[in-house]
């Protein structure tokens, strides 16, 4: 997939098969270098790699890593691009014990196969210096300290697992989310704010006029 929007690009090469989609995002930075949102599962690091060789960058231009939640899809990789990269990683003070597997995550979908601490630990409203400028919001149903990342300059949500794409928006299905009600709250919330794009990590993402297929969806709960 080449850049989706200005700046933004989503990464080929790292869906584990044509039935399941997984959007890991490159996001330029302003100043230079990259900032990687999710990492995608277990042996990612390959694909991504050869993204940024074919972008005419390295590992070593990602500095920043920001993670939405815990689950393996999504940090799966995370450890190694820790090493080839040495970025700083985020995530949500919740999501950063079950990384590090203190303790084991024990709810719906599979805890990180290898577990490692993170740099920064975030919780709601922090701001993140990345990216022109990011929000994180907790998000929680999904997991616990699910978390997604706002740009109010550019009305741009990346929304991890909260949202699942196929074939339009909608929440993630209650077999893989922790608590269905606190999903559609944290849905609900976002409808507080100014949305153009949702970036979603399965199935979409869903460039323009998100805004309104969210106040639609919030409808049906």
């Amino acid at each position: 997939m080449p850049e989706i929007l200005p700046g933004i690009h989503q990464v080929e090469g790292v869906d584990p098969s044509p039935d399941f989609t997984t959007h890991v995002y490159l996001v330029r930075e302003p100043t230079g270098g990259y900032t990687l949102i999710d990492t995608g599962v277990p042996g990612s690091e390959g694909a991504i790699v050869a993204y940024l060789k074919k972008i005419g960058s390295s590992p070593k231009e990602v500095s920043t890593i920001l993670i939405t939640h815990l689950h393996n899809d999504h940090t799966g990789s995370l450890k190694r691009l820790k090493g080839l990269t040495n970025a700083k990683v985020y995530a949500h003070w919740l999501e950063a014990a079950w990384i590090a597997g203190r303790p084991k995550y024990d709810g719906p979908g599979s805890p990180p196969s290898s577990p490692m601490e993170v740099d920064v630990r975030i919780k709601d409203g922090d701001p993140i210096p990345v990216a022109g400028g990011l929000v994180a919001y907790h998000t929680p149903g999904h997991t616990p300290g699910h978390t997604a990342y706002y740009s109010p300059a550019r009305k741009l949500v990346f929304s991890g697992d909260l949202f699942f794409g196929l074939p339009k928006l909608g929440l993630t299905v209650p077999d893989f989310t922790h608590h269905m009600q606190s999903a559609q709250i944290s849905a609900r919330r976002l409808t507080e704010i100014p949305i153009d794009s949702i970036l979603s990590y399965h199935g979409g993402p869903f460039l323009h006029g998100a805004g309104a297929e969210l106040q639609a969806l919030v409808k049906t709960f």
